[in-house]
């Protein structure tokens, strides 16, 4: 049993490849697995199939066979994921680590997929996304408490 390089945990068989063979991915996750998968196998027919129509115009095949043939691929960390077997979009946060001439590298990416005609395709990615701001409202010790309990802050949770 050869274990899946996408790092789930099952057997290549039972994961990724009948994704790479064809089979559509049941959601935006296990189609960026599979997608790292064909990566470490060098499978550049199924990593340009994977793609959006609009992904594909800025797909250099010659590129990518290069970095894919050099590069030792360490592992797969997906972060966060939306885009479940019912939805028509989704995204996927992950980080690939790999070396290329010895050295480590981290491609940390924010990715967007949709399906088409059934099946998940790679749309576009941010590499190296910001977390969200966190955004937090000052409350005046006169203004009314956020807790709704009528009082003014300072004689209520501000006190």
């Amino acid at each position: 049993m050869t274990s899946c390089p996408c790092g789930s945990g099952h057997a290549l068989d039972q994961c990724c490849g009948p994704i790479i063979a064809g089979a559509p991915a049941p959601t935006a996750e296990a189609l960026m697995r599979s997608r790292y998968t064909a990566f470490t196998f060098a499978n550049l027919d199924y990593l340009e199939r994977s793609l959006a129509p609009e992904a594909r115009e800025d797909y250099d095949r010659g590129e990518t066979e290069t970095w894919v043939k050099e590069a030792r691929w360490q592992g797969l960390e997906i972060r966060r994921a939306t885009g479940g077997e019912g939805d028509e979009q989704g995204t996927v946060e992950f980080v690939a680590r790999y070396t290329l001439k010895g050295k480590p590298y981290a491609h940390h990416e924010l990715s967007s997929f949709r399906r088409l005609d059934g099946h998940w395709v790679y749309v576009d990615g941010t590499i190296n996304p910001r977390p969200e701001q966190r955004v937090v409202e000052k409350v005046g010790r006169n203004d009314p408490c956020p807790c709704g309990s009528g009082k003014k802050y300072k004689k209520c949770c501000g006190a």
